[in-house]
C-alpha cells in the first residue's frame, strides 16, 4: 500500500495523523483519564511524546506493520482520538487499539472508528484475526468490542505493566469468518 488510507464513516473521517495534529494530541492525550485508561499513553503528555508517536506510526506504516489512523468530526477535521492496527504479518493477524480524547466519550465514537478499523482489516487487509484488550478498570473498552461482535477469548493476569503497576487485561477477538458472518446479517 503505497498512500495512506482515508476511511469515512457516519460521523467521522479517519486518516492519517499529521504533523499539525500535535496541539490536538497533546491536548487529549493528555487528559489524566485517557492515560489511566489506556496502556501506552503517559501522564503527563508532552509535544515530544506525540512527536515520537507520530514517528513511529509513520516507520509502522511504512514497514507495513501498524496503521495508526487519526480520528476526526467532519465539522472541522480536528483530531478528537486515535484508531488503529498493530499487524502481526507472520500470523496474519492485528492488535486494534483505540483512545477518544475525554471531551468526547459516551457519543460512541470508539465504536464507529473500532468497526471501522475491523471492516478495513477484514476487507482490505486480508487480515485472519484482529484482537484487542482492555483493563479491568477500563470495562467501558470492552464495551466498544463486544458492539462491535467481538468475542471475549481471555483473561490475562497481571500481564501489562505501566509504571510501577501491573494491570490484568481482557482479550476479545474477531475472526475473518466470524466478521463474515456477522456482515451476511446485517
Amino acid at each position: 500500500m503505497l498512500k495512506f488510507p482515508s476511511l469515512c464513516t457516519e460521523r467521522l473521517i479517519i486518516n492519517q495523523v499529521q504533523p499539525n495534529d500535535i496541539p490536538k494530541i497533546v491536548e487529549h492525550a493528555g487528559h489524566k483519564k485517557v492515560s489511566d485508561t489506556t496502556l501506552n499513553i503517559p501522564y503527563p503528555y508532552a509535544s515530544e511524546d506525540a512527536e515520537n508517536w507520530i514517528n513511529m506510526t509513520q516507520q509502522g506504516f511504512s514497514e507495513g506493520n501498524q496503521f495508526a489512523f487519526a480520528v476526526r468530526l467532519p465539522s472541522n477535521l480536528n483530531f478528537i482520538g486515535s484508531v488503529g492496527l498493530k499487524i502481526n504479518q507472520r500470523f496474519n493477524r492485528a492488535e486494534l487499539g483505540y483512545w477518544i480524547g475525554f471531551p468526547f466519550w459516551g457519543k460512541g465514537y470508539a465504536t464507529e472508528a473500532a468497526q471501522a478499523m475491523l471492516k478495513f482489516g477484514f476487507e482490505q487487509l486480508n487480515l485472519n484475526k484482529i484482537y484487542a484488550v482492555h483493563t479491568t478498570e477500563n470495562p467501558n473498552s470492552g464495551k466498544v468490542m463486544q458492539k462491535n461482535g467481538m468475542i471475549q477469548e481471555g483473561e490475562l493476569v497481571e500481564h501489562y505493566k505501566k509504571g510501577n503497576r501491573y494491570y490484568t487485561v481482557i482479550q476479545y477477538r474477531m475472526t475473518k469468518s466470524e466478521y463474515q458472518a456477522i456482515s451476511i446479517q446485517k
